[in-house]
């Protein structure tokens, strides 16, 4: 099921939220409720790999409660046994990722070696939301490992907070020490479910305004170079205007889930991180990808990049050494491809450099580090998008006018003209121009008035564009988000 959906927005989220408040009388109830309601939710878009998230749920829950009683037993002491079942359950959730997720591309390595179909591929459809929730799983049982969680005796709470439908699907990535307390002495508030509406609105705004539209301008460029089919030579400013529609496109795709799974969560009383911090901004690589998917690259930093040793060992060899392993391992957590081994490589290559030169410690040039970056990220995002290895090449050579494909055509000026309101404000919102103005006002007369007709607009508004939206996807077609197919 889909936020951006009638069937969600309409029948499924009105009965959940119905629900939930006739028992506020009890959390556990309410908890209870939440679970079934979480399942039935991934059940409508899985209705045989439900079976597979509770298995995990249930794996995870048996070996925290081991973990932990081994942990506590030894007055938090290591020990081998916990070292073990540790090691377990990195074997079992890597594991179940590496089946469902990367069997088809291993057999293909292995074909490619060979120069043959030795091994026919088994085609195994991948599970929504796997990367997602594997990752909360596995962070719960290192965490109870480490002693920075108590382990969950409560089966159903711990599955509430693995299988919580607001981020089950498509992050952000919610570390259990985040929540747990909530899952227990959350107080939800009429402040905060309204907070939520129009934090989820947001969302759906941009899912729906700018993303949605964005895909147009980036599907119909990129087919052009659809290896396998008949290609057309994409003159290099169309080839460029692709990358950066699609560069937007999955910003405002993403960013737009994740301020839904947000808003619905503050609905039921919970808050969530941020996943997006206006990454567009960066002057670096690195300061990109700390605003970018926020939750992830915490993820990676904690349970794997600092493990091994992170920065701080004076081995430069080892600092590298960490880098690739992270950004590798980054790479191919989005998808079972090559093009998403060069992407993590890519940028590996790119924050090592930033590293060795100390760019972020350099001052002056902001224009231009900002356009660099821009830059550099809209190339990965040729790379993140393209199917194949071939497409890629195909599209690079375009971009730098390689193809024999010229520079301009007169399809720019009609993407621009047709899209260009949508482009305007992609960039605009990508900024932080309602802090500038908050900032810039706040000490002027005029400010208050300002930022007490700000309010009167904005919750006037998120109504009326709510029902907007609605009404466009009443009468529109199903556009699922990209997420879900990491």
């Amino acid at each position: 099921m889909v936020f951006s959906s009638i069937a969600f927005l309409l029948y499924f989220l009105p009965v959940v939220l119905i629900g939930y408040y006739i028992l506020s009388f009890s959390r556990v109830l309410q908890n209870i409720f939440l679970l079934i309601a979480s399942l039935f939710f991934y059940a409508w878009g899985e209705p045989f790999y439900v079976v597979l998230l509770v298995g995990s749920i249930i794996i995870n829950y048996i070996l925290g409660m081991i973990i932990g009683g081994i942990r506590e037993k030894n007055d938090y002491a290591p020990s081998s046994a916990a070292n073990a079942f540790l090691i377990i359950s990195v074997v079992f959730n890597v594991g179940m990722l590496g089946v469902f997720k990367y069997t088809d591309f291993i057999v293909e390595i292995i074909n490619s070696i060979f120069g043959s179909n030795t091994i026919e591929p088994p085609n195994i459809a991948l599970p929504i939301g796997i990367s997602f929730y594997t990752f909360q799983a596995m962070s719960y049982v290192i965490d109870v490992y480490r002693g920075d969680a108590n382990r969950q005796k409560n089966p159903f709470n711990l599955a509430l907070y693995i299988s919580f439908f607001p981020q089950l699907v498509a992050g952000p990535i919610v570390r259990y020490t985040s929540v747990e307390d909530q899952i227990k002495y959350r107080k939800p508030s009429w402040n905060m479910f309204v907070s939520g509406i129009c934090r989820f609105s947001e969302g759906l705004l941009k899912k729906i305004l700018l993303a949605d539209n964005l895909a147009v301008v980036a599907d119909n460029i990129f087919s052009l170079t659809n290896y396998g089919m008949e290609t057309v030579k994409v003159p290099a400013l169309l080839a460029w205007l692709g990358a950066f529609a699609y560069m937007f496109q999955i910003y405002y795709d993403f960013s737009a889930y994740s301020d839904m799974a947000i808003g619905l969560g503050r609905m039921f009383g919970f808050e969530f991180d941020e996943n997006f911090r206006y990454p567009f901004v960066s002057k670096s690589m690195r300061e990109f990808m700390t605003r970018w998917h926020i939750s992830l690259a915490a993820w990676f930093s904690q349970y794997v990049y600092k493990p091994l040793g992170g920065s701080r060992d004076e081995n430069k060899d080892k600092m590298i050494r960490n880098l690739f392993i992270v950004w590798l391992l980054t790479g191919i957590w989005h998808g079972a491809a090559w093009t998403f081994v060069w992407w993590g490589l890519y940028y590996f290559i790119f924050i090592l450099l930033e590293t060795v030169f100390q760019l972020d410690k350099k001052e002056g040039y902001a224009f231009l580090r900002h356009v660099y970056v821009i830059i550099a990220v809209a190339i990965s995002m040729v790379i993140f998008r393209s199917e194949t290895n071939e497409q890629m090449v195909l599209y690079f050579r375009d971009m730098a006018g390689l193809a024999g494909n010229g520079f301009y055509t007169p399809w720019v000026v009609m993407y621009l003209k047709e899209y260009g309101l949508v482009f305007a404000a992609a960039i605009i919102c990508a900024l932080p121009v309602k802090d500038y103005l908050a900032d810039m006002l706040e000490d002027k007369p005029i400010g208050k008035a300002l930022a007490v007709g700000g309010k009167f607009i904005y919750i006037t508004a998120i109504p009326l564009l709510l029902i907007f939206c609605i009404a466009s996807l009443a009468k529109g077609s199903y556009s699922p988000f990209i997420y879900f197919n990491f």
